[in-house]
């Protein structure tokens, strides 16, 4: 029986016996049963590497960070996550380079990081409920994920694509006009800059 612990551009933590691309920590959400009872820990939502520095992880050990997986790096977007700073390097410099030139530098004193993670935090997450905001199809930059009729689509190559924990449908998905979106509005200002993300390879380009 897979573990709970795959999530989903809606942010939700949920079951699937599908392999993720992405490891992502939100803190420790589970018990000494491996069951989740938190959304979420802290503000420090990272999207990270499936393997570093050769290290091994016991998924959901005790006492230690629960690992959540994503299918891409723009699930994770969608879902409120950034780029680990450790194993993900040169995502996070190419992440928070943007970050700076769109939001601007955090005020003194207050770390980059931290800066970023309660922006985002504010954005993503209300109540334990999804944040969405309103938007033109037309005018959503590629990378961004929407949600229609309950379904995820990602935007990509100026068309949508229906989102599963296996992967894209490969016939766009008919889209235009008014779309609820999902990924978080400083993400998108970051999408709109050219920070381009890693889509998993069910969709060629």
């Amino acid at each position: 029986m897979p573990l709970k612990n795959r999530v989903n551009p809606f942010g939700h933590i949920v079951a699937s016996a599908a392999r993720g691309s992405l490891m992502g920590n939100r803190g420790i959400l589970h018990d000494e049963h491996g069951n989740i009872h938190k959304t979420h820990a802290h503000q420090n939502w990272v999207a990270c590497a499936l393997a570093f520095n050769g290290n091994k992880r016991t998924l959901m050990a005790p006492h230690s960070y629960t690992e959540l997986f994503f299918l891409d790096e723009a699930t994770a977007l969608a879902a409120g996550h950034r780029p680990c700073a450790t194993c993900r390097r040169d995502r996070y410099r190419a992440f928070t380079q943007l970050w700076l030139q769109v939001h601007g530098a955090p005020p003194e004193g207050t770390p980059l990081p931290k800066a970023i993670d309660r922006a985002l935090h504010v954005a993503r997450i209300e109540r334990n409920q999804k944040v969405t905001s309103p938007a033109v199809f037309e005018e959503l930059p590629n990378g961004v994920m929407i949600s229609k009729e309950d379904h995820a689509i990602l935007k990509w190559n100026g068309v949508g694509h229906l989102w599963s924990f296996e992967g894209y449908g490969l016939i766009p998905v008919p889209i235009s006009g008014p779309v609820r979106v999902l990924t978080p509005k400083p993400l998108i200002a970051l999408l709109h800059a050219g920070y381009r993300p890693e889509i998993h390879p069910s969709l060629p380009g």
